[in-house]
Formats: structure tokens, sequence, C-alpha cells
């Protein structure tokens, strides 16, 4: 069922809830071009185990989309603030919290943010510990859009376009994802009808433009000496096909997390939610349901 939330900061955030009440919660966040659609595959696979919430991030699908500020507003903090007044006006305890892409962000300042809040993590990168390699030749060739995203020309260009937008999309959605998938036309069409509306792109880029992408968070991240670990236990799941993010780069997790596991999703590529949903439910599911009892 689709609802809206209180405000936080101003923001409503655009959310469905999903399983039953009482059963063990789960917050799915979701990624940079996408929207809360994006856990439409994994969604039925935790339907009878875990009362699962979806929201928009702040910017993004039916959430509120604001100009202001971006570095007080749409930042990793501040976008993980919404998540956090969402899960306590929902009641929700011992929360599940899984993410990709932007969502993982989130959900990493959330748990560390709020540490008592997250019982466990599922994540696929981005991930802390990337440092200096994300400005290695290769890498740049890949994150050219961060820099492109910071210029007032993107908006001027893409947004309110439908047909400019589509074709942006569908370059993301084709040279992230894996061998093997593609994005069907009528979900492309439909997702691309969502960042068209005027206004709706430019706020999809805030994130980028508070700071919180990847280049940014790489260079400014703090040495293992001084961060802040993350407490919850982790799962992270490493597709064998994201250009923007090599499975090596997953080499310094104990240095960010106290306890994170890692785990190979071959075949796939950036968008796991979508590409591998069983492997992305099933870390999932091996998170609740002990709270269960077990089978």
């Amino acid at each position: 069922m689709s609802s809206r939330s209180s405000p936080v900061d101003g923001f409503r955030l655009a959310f469905d809830r999903h399983g039953p009440t009482g059963a063990p919660a789960v917050v799915l966040l979701h990624g940079w071009p996408g929207n809360r659609h994006d856990y439409r595959r994994v969604l039925p696979l935790l339907a009878e185990a875990a009362d699962v919430v979806v929201p928009d991030l702040r910017g993004f699908g039916g959430s509120d989309k604001h100009a202001v500020d971006v570095r007080h507003f749409y930042s990793a903090s501040a976008q993980a603030s919404s998540v956090v007044g969402l899960i306590k006006e929902l009641g929700l305890t011992d929360v599940v919290l899984a993410g990709y892409d932007v969502g993982s962000r989130v959900a990493q300042s959330v748990a560390r943010m709020y540490p008592e809040m997250a019982s466990a993590l599922v994540l696929s990168p981005p991930l802390p510990g990337v440092g200096n390699r994300v400005l290695s030749p290769k890498a740049q060739r890949e994150f050219w859009y961060q820099a492109f995203h910071q210029l007032p020309l993107a908006d001027r260009l893409i947004d309110g376009n439908l047909d400019a937008v589509r074709e942006y999309l569908r370059h993301f959605w084709s040279h992230w994802s894996g061998p093997n998938f593609t994005l069907p036309d009528d979900d492309l069409e439909r997702l691309s009808s969502d960042y068209a509306l005027p206004g709706a792109f430019t706020a999809s880029i805030a994130w980028y433009r508070a700071g919180a992408g990847m280049v940014a968070q790489s260079l400014t991240e703090p040495p293992p000496e001084r961060a802040i670990k993350v407490q919850a236990s982790t799962d992270v799941l490493l597709p064998e096909h994201d250009p923007l993010f090599p499975r090596d780069w997953a080499d310094r997790l104990d240095d960010y997390f106290v306890d994170a596991r890692a785990h190979r999703a071959d075949g796939a590529g950036h968008f796991t939610p979508l590409e591998c949903p069983q492997e992305f439910a099933g870390l999932i599911l091996d998170r609740v349901r002990p709270s269960q009892g077990g089978d």
C-alpha cells in the first residue's frame, strides 16, 4: 500500500509497505537512476517473511523535491534523517536495512548515525575504502557523469525533456548492467516519465551536488583510524560486472565495518535488485528468518 510519511526537514517520503505487520522489519533503499520500484523483483521473495518498507528517497519518485541548499538537505546524512524518521514513525525496530548505489550509502549513514536502529545491513556497492583509486584513468572514464551533474548545463539539456531523459537513463541502464540483463522498454518508459517531470531530474542529481557521489566520498572519507565503523553485521553483495566498483575495491571492508562478509554475484552488473533478485533477497532472508525461530 502506497503512503506518504510525516515531513522531516520539510520532506515527505512516498513509500510502499508489503508483508505481514509484526514480521521482522526490512527497509529497502533504491539507487540512481531509479526509484522504489527497483525492488519489484525482490519484494515477492520477501512477501511472507518480512514487513517490508520501500521508500522513494528525497528528490526521487513520489517523494518531495524542494529547491533548497543541497548540502544541507540532500546529503547522505540528510537522506538518512528522512529514512530514520520513517522508521520511527512506523514503529519499526531491529530493522534490516538493504540498499544499493545511493541506497547503500544512505543505509551506511543510518547505521553510523543510529547504531541501535539497524540489526543488519545488506549492501551492494558503493562501499568505503576506495580512496585515490577512484582517480585512475579507467575509473574516471566511468565517473564523468558526476562532474557533469555539477553543471547548470545538465539541467538545461535534460530536465523536463522526456526524449533527453529517456536516452540519458538508457545509457546508464545499458552500460552499468551485466551482459544478460536488459531493462524492458516498458520499465524504461515508466522510469523516464517519472524523471522527466519538471524539476524531477534536477532533484535526482541533488545527491551529487551535495557532494555525496562516489568520487567526492572516496576522496574525503576518513582513514581507518578515524573512521566511525558500521557496527551492524553486514552482508555485501559484489556483482561481477559493475563498471563503477570492481570487486578488488572491496579489499578494505574490515577497516570500515566491524563485521562484513562479501558474497559474489556472478553475471550481475550494478543493478543487483533487478539483476540478481534471488541472491539479494536471500541475504535478507538469512537475516530475518533466525528471528522467527528458523525453518
